[in-house]
């Protein structure tokens, strides 16, 4: 199965810049990157080759794909070259426009009849801008979708941020996504678009407390966008079929508003942990872990959340499943 990193980020967020180093960057070679328009990028000077009228190749070995129209069509020609041995590449990374949800197309990979048997989810990149962001993420609803899809968040244009708005910022993007990892676009290649496993969550510490249980408690991130992060944390083991009814009523209800989940569960007759992964309603495959990260075994999961209040879904959880010390945390 061939990996396929969606790269995505607001407007102005550097995704362009970053396409032209990667797209001439020889630790790309054997990839393929899917562009909106080539003209855009401006890499005349670094073509080899020309495999059609959609696809060349770099003097890096990267090939580069323009869409014209559908994702899909783009990656089924990609597949098509490949098969016939004109082409050969081991991962895509897919440019999406700045107003654009990463959703549909991370659907597009897991319900398409073809692409499904031939590519996989490899994580969501975004690219955040560091002088802009914080205005983005206030007001725009689109941007938070972004962030809170992101497997690795890119910061870009930190030369020009203040140096007091990089902490701010990252603490920003912290609440907003928990578990993604930061880096700059500075940063070499491999940290950037270095492999992921979107199914392994890596969840954030939980804060130190001793004695009581916590309280209740999340993080509003934007009062006028309504959007929030919280997590459960659960001691009993989990039943794993009640759970998969619990989440599947939980998206048909509310998926559209439910950004991303993520979470290890301690299963009931399991000895090792399942993490589970979606956006929206699209939910990936569930990843029986070979053992416990460090930390109490106990199962825990992140959302965050647009317009729903977080108790409504710690109690509907705590009623479905009949557990009695269920707990919302930061």
């Amino acid at each position: 199965m061939i990996p396929v990193t969606l790269l995505t980020g607001f407007l102005g967020s550097g995704k362009t810049t970053l396409l032209q180093r990667l797209l001439t960057d020889p630790g790309m070679a054997r990839a393929a990157v899917l562009i909106n328009e080539f003209g855009e990028v401006g890499l005349d000077h670094h073509l080899l080759d020309r495999i059609d009228d959609n696809v060349v190749l770099m003097k890096s070995g990267c090939i580069c794909c323009t869409v014209r129209g559908e994702v899909a069509d783009a990656l089924m020609n990609l597949n098509s070259l490949r098969t016939r041995g004109e082409i050969d590449f081991d991962r895509v990374v897919i440019e999406t426009t700045g107003l654009a949800d990463p959703y549909p197309v991370l659907q597009t990979l897991r319900a398409h009849p073809v692409l499904r048997s031939h590519f996989e989810n490899g994580g969501v990149l975004a690219t955040v801008d560091a002088v802009n962001a914080a205005r983005q993420v206030e007001h725009r609803a689109e941007a938070v979708r972004q962030i809170a899809a992101a497997d690795r968040i890119i910061l870009t244009k930190t030369d020009l941020a203040r140096e007091d708005e990089i902490p701010a910022l990252r603490a920003t993007l912290s609440r907003i996504n928990p578990s993604a990892r930061v880096v700059t676009g500075t940063d070499d290649t491999r940290a950037i678009v270095g492999r992921l496993d979107p199914a392994l969550p890596s969840m954030p510490a939980e804060d130190q407390e001793t004695g009581a249980a916590h309280h209740h408690h999340h993080h509003s991130l934007n009062e006028d966008l309504g959007v929030v992060t919280f997590s459960l944390t659960v001691e009993e083991s989990v039943d794993w079929t009640d759970f998969g009814i619990w989440l599947t009523l939980l998206l048909h209800r509310h998926g559209d508003r439910i950004f991303r989940f993520k979470g290890i569960l301690a299963i009931a007759g399991e000895d090792r942990p399942v993490a589970v992964h979606g956006v929206q309603h699209l939910v990936h495959a569930p990843v029986h872990m070979e053992h416990w990260p460090d930390g109490p075994r106990v199962s825990r999961m992140v959302f965050i959340l647009e317009g729903i209040d977080p108790e409504r879904i710690r109690r509907s959880f705590s009623s479905f499943m009949g557990l009695k010390k269920v707990k919302a945390v930061a």
